[in-house]
């Protein structure tokens, strides 16, 4: 995957779900986690 490239929102939050499910293979959580690491950081909100 390019530099430039991010993982969309939605398929961050499945891959978080994916990571929370104690039933989810190993494969499964493995790609769940490389999306993460490519998801865009939260944006924090001024105060």
């Amino acid at each position: 995957m390019a530099k430039n490239e991010k993982t969309s929102s939605k398929a961050a939050k499945a891959a978080s779900k994916t990571l929370r499910d104690p039933k989810a293979s190993k494969a499964a959580k493995s790609a769940a986690g490389s999306a993460l690491t490519q998801a865009p950081d939260k944006k924090k909100k001024g105060r």
